[in-house]
């Protein structure tokens, strides 16, 4: 599975199955992406990236990795956990992947619904 940023400056490869396949909507990602975060997760070793990605430390245990060229959101890593999470939207063919779940629900925005009978959390 390949993905991509916006203007194709940082790909990445994911060699494992994710697994994890979630929707944020947390305040933190809200922010970053400009609306919720479709993510997915897989060891550390199963992923490669090419290019330059930059770190900002959103939390005292956790990172955001994104394109410093067009600013895509593009990783989530816990500094605590071997695995790290990727954008389900910047994925470039069909994944064959499906949500399982919907996280940090009560920070959602309050301009949306969630009506699509996964589990919340």
């Amino acid at each position: 599975m390949k993905g991509t940023c916006l203007c194709g400056a940082v790909e990445f490869r994911v060699s494992g199955q994710p697994e994890g396949t979630a929707v944020c909507h947390c305040s933190m990602c809200r922010k970053q992406s400009g609306h919720v975060w479709a993510s997915a997760h897989v060891p550390d070793a199963d992923l490669t990236v090419s290019g330059e990605v930059r770190w900002y430390h959103s939390s005292n245990f956790a990172r955001r990795g994104f394109c410093p060229t067009c600013g895509s959101f593009l990783f989530w890593k816990d500094d605590r956990d071997p695995h790290v999470s990727f954008s389900l939207g910047a994925l470039e063919e069909p994944t064959q992947l499906t949500l399982s779940r919907h996280i940090f629900t009560k920070d959602k925005g309050d301009y949306y619904e969630i009506t699509d009978g996964l589990p919340q959390s």
